[in-house]
Protein backbone atom coordinates (compact mmCIF):
# COMPACT_ATOMS: atom_id res chain seq x y z
CA UNK A 1 0.00 0.00 0.00
CA UNK A 2 1.26 3.46 -1.18
CA UNK A 3 1.71 6.17 1.71
CA UNK A 4 0.33 8.89 -0.55
CA UNK A 5 -3.29 10.12 -1.45
CA UNK A 6 -3.84 9.69 -5.10
CA UNK A 7 -4.37 13.33 -6.77
CA UNK A 8 -7.66 14.13 -9.18
CA UNK A 9 -5.90 14.95 -12.14
CA UNK A 10 -9.01 16.72 -14.12
CA UNK A 11 -12.54 17.43 -13.31
CA UNK A 12 -14.75 18.26 -16.53
CA UNK A 13 -17.96 18.76 -14.36
CA UNK A 14 -18.62 22.36 -15.00
CA UNK A 15 -21.47 22.59 -12.56
CA UNK A 16 -19.49 21.35 -9.86
CA UNK A 17 -18.87 24.17 -6.96
CA UNK A 18 -15.41 22.63 -6.31
CA UNK A 19 -14.76 22.64 -9.80
CA UNK A 20 -11.88 25.57 -10.30
CA UNK A 21 -11.02 25.43 -14.27
CA UNK A 22 -11.14 22.06 -14.00
CA UNK A 23 -9.20 21.10 -10.92
CA UNK A 24 -10.71 20.08 -8.11
CA UNK A 25 -10.41 23.09 -5.20
CA UNK A 26 -11.62 20.54 -2.37
CA UNK A 27 -9.30 19.70 0.09
CA UNK A 28 -10.16 15.77 -0.67
CA UNK A 29 -12.71 13.49 -2.24
CA UNK A 30 -14.43 10.61 -1.71
CA UNK A 31 -15.60 8.24 -4.65
CA UNK A 32 -19.03 6.65 -3.55
CA UNK A 33 -21.60 5.34 -5.75
CA UNK A 34 -23.68 2.05 -6.01
CA UNK A 35 -21.83 -1.83 -6.74
CA UNK A 36 -20.52 -0.97 -10.44
CA UNK A 37 -20.68 2.39 -10.55
CA UNK A 38 -17.93 5.17 -8.53
CA UNK A 39 -19.48 8.48 -8.52
CA UNK A 40 -17.73 11.96 -6.92
CA UNK A 41 -19.42 11.55 -3.53
CA UNK A 42 -18.33 15.00 -2.98
CA UNK A 43 -19.92 16.73 -6.06
CA UNK A 44 -22.09 19.92 -5.18
CA UNK A 45 -23.95 21.95 -7.22
CA UNK A 46 -24.57 25.31 -6.08
CA UNK A 47 -24.10 28.63 -7.44
CA UNK A 48 -21.41 29.43 -5.70
CA UNK A 49 -18.11 28.58 -5.92
CA UNK A 50 -16.40 26.43 -3.08
CA UNK A 51 -13.31 25.19 -1.54
CA UNK A 52 -10.05 26.21 -2.27
CA UNK A 53 -8.66 28.62 -4.61
CA UNK A 54 -5.34 26.77 -5.50
CA UNK A 55 -5.41 23.06 -4.63
CA UNK A 56 -5.25 20.41 -6.59
CA UNK A 57 -7.40 17.46 -4.74
CA UNK A 58 -6.53 13.81 -3.65
CA UNK A 59 -8.82 10.95 -3.00
CA UNK A 60 -9.46 10.88 0.78
CA UNK A 61 -11.51 7.61 0.95
CA UNK A 62 -12.64 5.35 -1.65
CA UNK A 63 -16.11 3.02 -0.86
CA UNK A 64 -15.74 1.41 -4.12
CA UNK A 65 -14.29 -1.78 -2.48
CA UNK A 66 -14.62 -4.06 -5.70
CA UNK A 67 -12.45 -1.34 -7.90
CA UNK A 68 -8.90 -2.72 -8.81
CA UNK A 69 -7.44 0.38 -7.75
CA UNK A 70 -8.71 0.21 -4.22
CA UNK A 71 -6.34 -0.89 -1.33
CA UNK A 72 -8.00 -0.75 2.32
CA UNK A 73 -10.44 1.91 1.49
CA UNK A 74 -8.16 3.85 -0.56
CA UNK A 75 -6.91 4.80 -3.64
CA UNK A 76 -4.19 3.34 -4.92
CA UNK A 77 -4.52 4.50 -8.80
CA UNK A 78 -1.88 6.76 -10.17
CA UNK A 79 -4.52 9.88 -10.71
CA UNK A 80 -8.27 10.07 -10.95
CA UNK A 81 -10.16 11.78 -13.15
CA UNK A 82 -13.96 13.21 -12.63
CA UNK A 83 -16.36 13.77 -15.57
CA UNK A 84 -19.86 13.17 -16.85
CA UNK A 85 -20.70 9.01 -17.02
CA UNK A 86 -23.63 7.09 -15.27
CA UNK A 87 -24.23 10.21 -13.24
CA UNK A 88 -22.87 13.87 -13.35
CA UNK A 89 -19.39 13.78 -11.67
CA UNK A 90 -18.26 10.14 -12.06
CA UNK A 91 -14.85 8.46 -11.11
CA UNK A 92 -13.78 8.00 -14.85
CA UNK A 93 -10.76 6.02 -13.48
CA UNK A 94 -13.00 3.20 -11.80
CA UNK A 95 -12.35 -0.06 -12.78
CA UNK A 96 -14.00 -3.03 -11.78
CA UNK A 97 -12.19 -6.32 -10.20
Amino acid sequence: MSDTMTQVSGCTVESCSFNHDHDCGAFAITVAGSSQHASCGTFIETGSLGGLPKVLASVGACQRSECVHNENLMCGAHDVRIGAGAEAADCLSYQAG
